[in-house]
C-alpha cells in the first residue's frame, strides 16, 4: 500500500507541476502541445517497444486482455441504454458518450500508473494495443458513417498501422515473442528516450488542465454524469465482477484489471469529438471529471485489492 501511495503522489506532483508551468506561462505558448507531440511520436513509442520486448508474451493474450474486452463490452451497453431511456442523442453523440464511458486513457495516465502502482508497463499495453488497433478505428468507422454518410474504410484500417505507438508496440511484441536478445547498444537508446516518456505525458497533461470549466447549463451535463459514473464506479466493479468469478483470476491480474478499469477517459476521446464537431463540451468535461476522480477511486481500490 506505501508503494501505491508513493506511486500516486508522484503522479499527481508531476501534473502539478505541468499545471503550475501553463498556469504562469513558463514554457510559452503552446509549449504543452509540442511537448504531448514529442512524447505521443518519440518517448512513448520508446518506452513501448522496450517495455514490450521484455513483457511476458502470456500476459498479453490472456484471460487478463479478455476480462478488460468484457468489461469495456458492459460499459458500452449501460450507456447506450441509459442514451435510449434518457438521453435520445444522434448516432455521433451517442458513440461518443459510450466511448467517454469506456475508453481508458492507456497513455498518458494509464502507463505511469502501470509503472509506479502495478510494476510494470506490460499490464496497460496490451490495452492500448486493443483500442489503438481495434477500437479508435471501430469508432472513427461509426462516426464517419453517422456524420457524413459514408466512410473511408481504407483510410481507417490502415490509419493504426501510421500510428508510431501501434509500430512500437507490435515490434516489442514480436521480439518478445520470438525471444530475439537485442544487443545493449541497440537497446540502450531506446531505453534512454523512453525513459522521458512518463515526465512528458504528465507535465504535458498538467498544462491542459489550465483554464478549463466544468458542467455549462446546456452542454449535456446528463450525459457528461452518466459517463463519468459508468467509467469510474461501474466500471472497476463490472471488472471485478468478470475477472474474479468468470475468469477465476487473483492477485496481481485481479488488481490490474480492476485498475486499468477505473483509468480516466482518454484524450483521444475529446480528440475524435473536435474532429467531427460532435459532443465536444461533453467530451472534453468527461475527459476531466474522470481524471479527478479516478485518483481517489484508484486509491480505494488499491486499498482493497493491492
Amino acid at each position: 500500500m506505501n508503494g501505491v501511495l508513493i506511486g500516486f503522489s508522484i503522479i499527481g506532483f508531476v501534473i502539478l507541476i505541468g499545471y503550475f508551468v501553463e498556469r504562469f506561462g513558463i514554457a510559452g505558448k503552446g509549449a504543452g502541445r509540442v511537448l504531448n507531440r514529442m512524447a505521443f511520436f518519440i518517448a512513448t513509442p520508446a518506452l513501448l517497444f522496450t517495455v514490450l520486448s521484455h513483457a511476458d508474451v502470456s500476459v498479453l493474450f490472456s484471460e487478463f486482455l479478455v476480462a478488460i474486452v468484457c468489461t469495456i463490452a458492459a460499459g458500452v451497453l449501460v450507456y447506450i441504454t441509459a442514451a435510449r431511456l434518457f438521453f435520445r442523442t444522434p448516432l455521433a453523440e451517442t458513440v461518443l458518450g459510450a466511448s467517454s464511458a469506456t475508453y481508458v486513457n492507456a497513455n498518458n495516465i494509464g502507463l505511469p500508473v502501470a509503472i509506479y502502482v502495478l510494476g510494470s508497463a506490460q499490464y496497460v499495453a496490451p490495452v492500448l494495443l486493443l483500442q489503438l488497433v481495434i477500437l479508435a478505428p471501430t469508432i472513427l468507422a461509426i462516426l464517419d458513417v453517422a456524420t457524413r454518410g459514408r466512410a473511408s474504410f481504407v483510410s481507417i484500417l490502415t490509419q493504426p498501422f501510421r500510428n508510431p505507438m501501434i509500430l512500437a508496440s507490435l515490434a516489442g511484441v514480436l521480439v518478445a515473442t520470438f525471444g530475439i536478445a537485442l544487443p545493449d547498444p541497440v537497446l540502450a537508446p531506446f531505453e534512454l528516450i523512453g525513459g522521458a516518456a512518463i515526465p512528458m505525458v504528465l507535465l504535458s497533461f498538467g498544462m491542459s488542465l489550465h483554464g478549463q470549466r466544468l458542467l455549462k447549463a446546456g452542454t449535456g451535463r446528463k450525459q457528461v454524469v452518466a459517463a463519468t459514473t459508468i467509467k469510474v464506479v461501474l466500471m472497476p466493479i463490472i471488472a471485478y465482477l468478470f475477472a474474479h468469478f468468470v475468469f477465476d483470476l487473483d492477485g496481481v491480474e485481479l488488481f490490474a484489471v480492476v485498475a486499468v478499469s477505473a483509468l480516466p477517459t482518454a484524450q483521444n476521446i475529446f480528440n475524435f469529438a473536435s474532429r467531427y464537431d460532435r459532443a465536444v463540451v461533453v467530451t472534453r468535461d468527461t475527459v476531466l471529471l474522470t481524471t479527478v476522480m479516478s485518483m481517489p477511486a484508484l486509491l480505494v481500490i488499491a486499498a482493497v485489492l493491492a
